[in-house]
């Protein structure tokens, strides 16, 4: 006997038309501009990814596997099946802790959206404003998908909202650009939920490997999968947000189903997104532009310094703190920045230095305290600082939503020296500023394939 279809509710049949239709929607120019910042930014955490052992470890995996030669692997001369490349580029992006965020949901939509859409665009050779507007709808899902969850009690229930969040927008990105109907997006998004996994432990993963498989390759490669399946006619579950022992009733009986589709359309979530200035963990980078500003402003050394006490936001002091990574690791990065005035992404990068005596010696001058006062769930790279220097002076700055963050996004200017600084060791100088000026037309693009001859190396 066959069930009987189950009615499909009002949020399902808003989400699921609106992914049908997205990439014959034109965007906003300010967020089509934002898009490309984002766009720019995930291509470099990339190609640095690349060189990475998250990268190479993707790379060496997928090379092995073969495939159909659709789509290519950013920063290789791979050719391999859309879903290899998604997984591979998902890793990639996510090898380090380079990539853009979603502060309100914890999560990195540029990661798995940009894999997907590339996997799905290179295989039909799909022009650049489709892609585009299919990242953007990446960044949409990702976001509303989390917020309805609500991200921090999935976290606190040891699910890995990134990871999450990765599944949703790869599904609903690879599905719009394969232009599947509203019917067969409810599948997708059915499938997609079968999938949902990630465990908040792969943070303990010292070397990223698990952590760029879980929080971006992993969605990006199932995500694609999914849509691939449903187009060649995988059938599936109607309405998988409501009815008898959904998706809610298994991770999030208290979810509020209503954000799914809230501002769907005028409020696009990559207006709430960040873009690290500096090619380290998000958290680190309120205290980081702090310092950086105060350096500038007051022109001191590290010899200078006494001592340093850095107040972060409560919530946001474990993962940075005194970790084994130098990227992640908050009191190591200020002490590298306090020598040198800066930092790079290779000096981001560098265990050496963190058994370097001189760096070891400013690292014990520094203090980090975990702040209540300065959680905000929408706001997270905030920093109070003070600074003792031996002459006697003593210095404070702060900031509530250091560069970067949505309150005070990067300029094309910005991301282009950061860009710069994580594309030229790969790929070279002249190569990179030529990526770079390819990506700001990246709506005029023809066919995304031809982008390839620039990211292969």
């Amino acid at each position: 006997m066959t069930p009987e279809r189950a009615e499909i509710s009002p949020v399902m049949q808003e989400l699921s038309a609106y992914i049908a239709d997205a990439i014959d929607r034109p965007l906003p120019p300010e967020v089509t501009e934002r898009a490309k910042l984002h766009l720019v930014d995930t291509f470099a955490a990339m190609i640095s990814g690349s060189r990475l052992l998250p990268g190479k470890k993707a790379l060496a995996y997928v090379k092995a596997l073969g495939g159909t030669p659709e789509a290519g692997v950013i920063g290789s001369r791979i050719v391999t099946s859309a879903p290899n490349a998604a997984l591979a580029n998902g890793m990639l992006a996510n090898a380090d802790e380079t990539d853009d965020s979603h502060p309100p949901t914890y999560t990195h939509p540029g990661a798995s959206s940009l894999a997907a859409a590339l996997a799905i665009g290179e295989r039909n050779r799909l022009s650049g404003t489709k892609v585009l507007r299919a990242v953007v709808l990446g960044y949409d899902v990702t976001a509303r998908m989390l917020l309805s969850i609500n991200a921090l009690s999935l976290r606190q229930s040891g699910h890995q909202a990134t990871a999450f969040g990765a599944i949703f927008s790869a599904a609903a990105v690879a599905g719009a650009l394969l232009k599947l109907d509203a019917r067969k997006v409810r599948f997708l998004l059915s499938y997609a939920s079968q999938q949902a996994a990630g465990l908040y432990c792969t943070h303990r993963d010292t070397e990223h490997v698990e952590k760029a498989f879980v929080g971006c390759g992993m969605g990006a490669h199932n995500g694609t999968a999914a849509a691939l399946m449903v187009a060649h006619g995988f059938t599936g579950v109607d309405d998988v947000f409501s009815g008898e022992r959904d998706f809610f009733f298994t991770f999030a009986p208290q979810a509020d189903r209503t954000q799914l589709t809230q501002g769907l359309g005028r409020d696009y979530e990559i207006q709430r997104c960040a873009i690290k200035r500096w090619p380290a963990g998000g958290p680190i980078q309120g205290p980081l532009y702090v310092l950086h500003e105060l350096i500038q402003r007051h022109r001191f050394k590290g010899d200078d310094v006494e001592k340093l006490v850095a107040r972060m936001p409560e919530k946001d002091v474990h993962g940075v703190n005194n970790r084994e990574m130098p990227d992640d690791c908050v009191q190591h990065l200020l002490a590298v920045m306090l020598s040198d005035g800066t930092v790079t992404f290779k000096s981001a990068h560098d265990f050496a230095r963190m058994k370097d005596p001189k760096v070891l010696a400013l690292r014990r001058r520094v203090e980090i305290v975990g702040d209540p006062g300065l959680n905000d769930a929408q706001r997270r790279w905030r920093c109070v600082m003070e600074i003792t220097l031996r002459d006697g002076r003593n210095l404070t700055h702060q900031t509530m939503s250091a560069k970067g963050g949505a309150e005070h996004p990067l300029t094309r200017r910005d991301e282009e020296e950061k860009a710069l600084d994580l594309m030229a060791p790969v790929l070279g100088k002249r190569r990179a500023q030529a990526l770079i000026a390819a990506l700001w037309d990246f709506d005029r693009v023809k066919d995304v394939r031809s982008v390839r001859k620039l990211v292969s190396a």
